[in-house]
């Protein structure tokens, strides 16, 4: 069947559905424009969502890929990963060919916004699916007359099996701040990175891409525009504070990021673009 996209409810919020080639599928909401759901055509699920994740707009929904903009985790003055994840964004663009299904979504600045960050601006996040991959590629143009300043993420949860069993490769030799321990930086020195604690480091300047390997389901994952690369896992102890995370949710997620930590500066008028693509191998 020809790739369609459709206006739909998930967990009773408005979203979209991107029914790509081969039975590829996956899942946008309006609410934050985030990713929920990215099913290839072998009927996987590659994406983690909590199952206590909270849908009605207080606080951002636990899993998928959120977009975290203006402001990158806690690294300056604005609600912890800014606040676009929990405003109401409008559909774009829709447009499908025989090999692929396309979907912008936007936001632009308002009286709500300029109270919190007094800068006009336009964001569109772009996802475009394919048959066994998928771009998510957000753009920000700076509407007003002065410069502003940014930082942010696809901040992408993707699922897996059981965490202590994968290994993620490309972050040789980069540095690390690890907020895991004390924000120190570290070199990493192993070929492939292994879960086996709590793990929450930002990879500096990566230009390789990483390979997410664990038994028979790999995945490649590429950054543009986005410098850096988040690792993230809670692990037992720190899975337990979060309300609207199970137990056993660290065991089935692992968290790869495509962040730019230092603050992006824009000029009045120019757009700066970033992107994450994830294929399955």
């Amino acid at each position: 069947m020809k790739p369609t996209i459709e206006d739909i409810h998930f967990h009773g919020i408005e979203a979209l559905r991107l029914n790509g080639p081969g039975g590829a599928s996956a899942v946008v909401s309006k609410l934050g424009a985030q990713l929920l759901s990215w099913v290839t055509p072998d009927g996987r699920e590659r994406l983690f969502l909590s199952e206590r994740a909270v849908f009605d707009g207080s606080i951002a929904i636990r899993g998928g890929v959120p977009v975290c903009w203006p402001q990158f985790a806690g690294l300056g003055d604005l609600p912890k990963h800014g606040f676009v994840r929990t405003r109401q964004w409008q559909v774009g663009t829709r447009r499908c060919g025989d090999d692929y299904a396309l979907l912008t979504i936007e936001l632009r600045d308002d009286a709500s916004t300029r109270a919190l960050w007094p800068h006009p601006f336009l964001l569109e996040l772009t996802v475009m699916l394919e048959a066994d991959r998928i771009d998510l590629e957000l753009a920000v143009t700076n509407t007003g007359s002065a410069d502003l300043a940014f930082t942010g993420a696809l901040h992408s949860y993707l699922r897996v099996t059981q965490v202590e069993d994968v290994a993620l490769e490309g972050l040789y030799g980069h540095d690390y701040r690890d907020a895991a321990e004390g924000d120190r930086v570290i070199r990493e020195t192993g070929t492939e990175l292994r879960v086996d604690r709590e793990i929450d480091r930002v990879y500096r300047q990566v230009k390789r891409p990483q390979l997410l390997q664990g038994g028979n389901l790999s995945l490649g994952i590429q950054s543009q525009g986005f410098p850096d690369v988040v690792v993230w896992n809670p692990w037992v102890d720190k899975c337990t504070t979060l309300t609207d995370m199970p137990a056993d949710g660290w065991r089935h997620m692992l968290c790869v990021e495509a962040v730019a930590e230092q603050p992006v500066t824009l000029p009045a008028g120019e757009e700066w673009y970033g992107r994450q693509t994830l294929v399955a191998v």
